[in-house]
């Protein structure tokens, strides 16, 4: 269950300004990578995000280059799931395998306001809003367990110390 404010953005919120291209090349651990989350776009993020906070945003969310920090800032700042009408499909996968949920509920997007409160029920396929309930299709068992891992590299390793 994830719970948390709305983050509302609009569309074609590209990879630059989730993660500024010109830190692209910095070795960063994650607490430094989180500072830059969203800077050029909301100066806010960064400073007010907490943890289990939902980005809600417009068609064509991630697309520009295929930078993992664009998943990676997001992770590492808290954010519990992006909410979008349609993502990149690069940003979608860079997303998955780094543990970061991503959800299209067009219908759910038209609703939420900045500042808003939202639940997200991702093994029943839910979405709670000020008392109305969004349906989408239940993610495959396998996506479900690299987000509990922490995204597919963790999830890999885990596999493999399992096996022995």
């Amino acid at each position: 269950m994830i719970k948390g404010r709305a983050w509302k953005y609009g569309d074609d919120v590209n990879t630059d300004v989730i993660f500024p291209g010109r830190y692209t090349y910095s070795r960063m651990e994650p607490a430094e990578i989180a500072k830059h989350a969203l800077e050029d776009l909301d100066p806010r993020f960064a400073k007010e995000v907490k943890p289990g906070d939902v980005i809600v945003a417009g068609r064509n969310f991630g697309c520009g280059s295929s930078r993992e920090q664009a998943a990676t800032c997001l992770v590492a700042a808290g954010v519990g799931a992006v909410i979008a009408v349609s993502f990149a499909r690069i940003f979608f996968r860079n997303a998955i395998n780094n543990g970061l949920l991503v959800l299209e509920i067009p219908e759910a997007v038209a609703a939420i306001q900045y500042g808003d409160e939202v639940e997200l029920d991702p093994e029943a396929g839910t979405l709670r809003h000020k008392g109305r309930e969004y349906r989408f299709p239940p993610l495959p068992p396998i996506v479900l367990e690299i987000l509990r891992d922490g995204g597919l590299i963790p999830h890999l390793r885990k596999k493999l110390a399992e096996e022995g």
